[in-house]
């Protein structure tokens, strides 16, 4: 018998399923806690509890996870050295810890414009290897020549060893702003990515299971492990990916809206006749904009575990996740008692971390570069809950915007997490989801209802309303993009005597997400489902991606003066040039079946089993008598996994 294995890792969860080769059916499906900073014991905890008769004949693995996104959402990725070769804005926002630019660059036809300034590049590679854990190069139309991105790339590794992300390497589409910004985020997560993909595999293979080992990408197609640990930025959205693709197989329909609701954000994406919609734009994540391609989707840092707070009789939700109080007072047996006993905190003393239902716990990430200030409070903090309230008493603290600024730093560094009231506190004081603790829920209702003026269960309705309205604000901003958001909030807020209808499916998935179903329906008209396995639905997602890939080569005239004559073709592999116009087509479309077969082979996907599409588009002006003065050939692959599993099921059966 073949199994499929499928695992997603998620801010709050880690789940498993076991997907029966022969007829793609779940056998097993399982949750576990994320846990932190070590990954590997959630997913070790997770496959503990699956069936071992199962386990044990699994042949494929494909995983996808949100740990990316969350990272770039809650700001607490690495800290990254942005390297820029030449013509660079320096007036924008880069997402890195520190900037430089140096001299170099290429024209539009791949010449070197002006030389690198290889000094500049070995000055700053010495001075920042100290404190950066990845650097990200981006040159000038490297795209069309990437000979300066590779000659830093190996300067910083002759100096110091480690990860190094070139823009050519992650497009070849133009915008030089928009590509740095996708190497320096890439070199963000890397080593993010390289913890949750070496946990993975490190616990398969313990456990004596050799298969292939896939990773989802937020395109909706799979890659190798190896790609995964090269371009983690193609992660960034994997898990709303894996949630579309496994809420299509769940419902079995071709054709819906998908709503996931994880523990830090919420995710809103749509597939049509079995095809997911990808951005042609490139996806945004946490305000930055991309050259990455991933399926559209509307994203926002409101999840289950989102960190209620009250500012000026404000109820707020987020962006930070933290650990539900109904969870903490499960984990730490002592939390209840210090939760009921906690002092009240001021009014005006009311912030983000300044709450009566705030506490935090010391992580086991390494501390380093830390001020005065922050060695002081995270002294204090240890491996049991501790209030805000009790921080500022033992530092005797009167400026409390201090104490809140410093524990920012300490949560973005990752060296504290929070403990707060979350929406899933409230499903629990309203008796609509009570897996965990629910009087630790009811007593950070009654504290917060107080500054909001309100009643325990007034309080969490409102708490569910604001939740349950963000969700069908981002199902119709997506849904419907030409209406203006504020439109969208009016009508939610009964302003007009409409409803918006959605006249495709609206698929659930996450946790506790049937509770929000009623509110759903008395907001919108439309065919509401949970299906069964909603729970776990991205790990189902992981498992059922196919391996597609797609190359596009460009191919030019050297100059326009002379277009039947020398052709530049450029590819991810770099620049050639070839005498004749046929000459260069052919060998782009040899390069692009290379690379896209290649790509197949590392996906266990063999030549037979994959679908090649190759197609050519040409620019050229009206009456042009001479070749193309742009031509694009595009190829693609697309093999299937899950049915190379079924395959190879089939194929042992007519074996024995």
């Amino acid at each position: 018998m073949h199994y499929g294995l499928g695992i997603d890792a998620g801010g709050t969860y880690t789940d498993a399923v076991i997907i029966r080769g022969s007829d793609g059916a779940i056998v097993d499906a399982k949750k576990a806690f994320t846990t932190y900073p070590d990954i590997q014991e959630g997913i070790k905890n997770v496959l503990d509890s699956l069936n071992e008769i199962y386990l044990k004949d699994v042949n494929l693995v494909s995983v996808s996870t949100t740990l990316s996104t969350n990272a770039l959402l809650e700001n607490t990725g690495r800290p990254v050295g942005l390297i820029m070769v030449g013509e660079h804005p320096k007036d924008k926002a880069y997402p890195a810890e520190n900037v430089t630019f140096v001299s170099g660059g290429h024209d539009t036809r791949g010449e070197e414009e002006y030389p690198l300034d290889v000094e500049a590049v070995k000055d700053y590679v010495e001075t920042s290897k100290q404190w950066v854990s990845s650097y990200a190069v981006s040159a000038y139309f490297g795209t069309r020549n990437p000979e300066h991105e590779l000659m830093v790339k190996s300067i910083i590794h002759s100096v110091v060893d480690i990860p190094v992300v070139c823009g050519h390497e992650l497009s070849q589409e133009l915008g030089v702003y928009e590509r740095a910004v996708t190497a320096a985020l890439n070199a963000q997560l890397i080593p993010i990515t390289c913890q949750f993909v070496n946990a993975v595999v490190s616990d398969i293979k313990k456990r004596g299971i050799r298969s292939r080992m896939l990773m989802l990408k937020c395109d909706g197609s799979v890659y190798s492990i190896e790609d995964a640990l090269e371009k983690p930025i193609e992660t960034i959205f994997s898990g709303p990916a894996a949630s579309i693709l496994g809420a299509s197989y769940l419902a079995n329909v071709d054709t819906c809206a998908v709503i996931d609701v994880g523990g830090t954000s919420t995710d809103v994406s749509s597939v049509k006749n079995g095809t997911p919609l990808i951005s042609n734009e490139g996806c945004t994540v946490g305000g930055w904009k991309t050259r990455v391609k991933a399926m559209d989707m509307e994203t926002s840092a409101l999840g289950g575990d989102s960190h209620v707070w009250i500012k000026d009789k404000n109820v707020n939700i987020g962006p930070r996740r933290v650990i539900p109080l109904c969870v903490a007072a499960t984990i730490y047996p002592s939390f209840l008692h210090q939760l009921k006993i906690n002092k009240m905190v001021v009014r005006t003393d009311l912030s983000e971390n300044y709450q009566q239902t705030k506490f935090v716990v010391r992580t086991d990430y390494e501390s380093t570069g830390l001020r005065e200030k922050e060695k002081e409070i995270l002294n204090l903090i240890g491996d049991e809950p501790l209030s805000v309230s009790e921080i500022a008493n033992m530092t005797g603290a009167k400026d409390t915007m201090l104490i809140n600024n410093t524990l920012n730093s300490l949560i973005n560094k990752r060296l504290v997490q929070s403990i707060g009231f979350t929406p899933t506190d409230a499903l629990h004081v309203l008796g609509e989801y009570t897996q965990w603790n629910k009087e630790a829920s009811e007593t950070g209702a009654i504290y917060l209802s107080k500054y909001a003026n309100m009643g325990k269960y007034e309080f969490s309705r409102h708490v569910k309303s604001i939740f349950s309205k963000n969700m069908v604000h981002d199902l119709i901003s997506f849904l419907a993009p030409t209406i203006p958001k504020n439109i969208i909030d009016d009508i939610l807020g009964d302003s007009y005597p409409v409803r918006f209808t959605v006249e495709i499916p609206v698929v659930l998935l996450g946790g506790p997400v049937s509770a929000y179903v009623n509110d759903l329906k008395s907001m919108i008209d439309a065919n509401i489902q949970v299906p069964q396995f909603a729970s776990v639905g991205n790990a189902v997602g992981a498992l059922v991606g196919k391996s597609v890939k797609r190359v596009e080569i460009m191919i030019k005239p050297a100059s326009l003066l002379y277009p039947d004559t020398d052709f530049l073709v450029f590819s991810s592999k770099g620049r050639k040039c070839f005498e004749n116009y046929s000459d260069a087509v052919e060998y782009a479309t040899k390069i692009g079946h290379s690379l896209v077969l290649d790509y197949e082979k590392r996906c266990g996907i063999i030549k037979e089993d994959t679908i090649v599409k190759v197609s050519k588009q040409t620019t050229h002006p009206d009456n042009w008598t001479h070749p193309p003065i742009e031509t694009i050939v595009t190829v693609v692959g697309v093999g299937d996994p899950l049915m190379a599993l079924r395959d190879a099921y089939n194929n042992n059966c007519v074996d024995s």
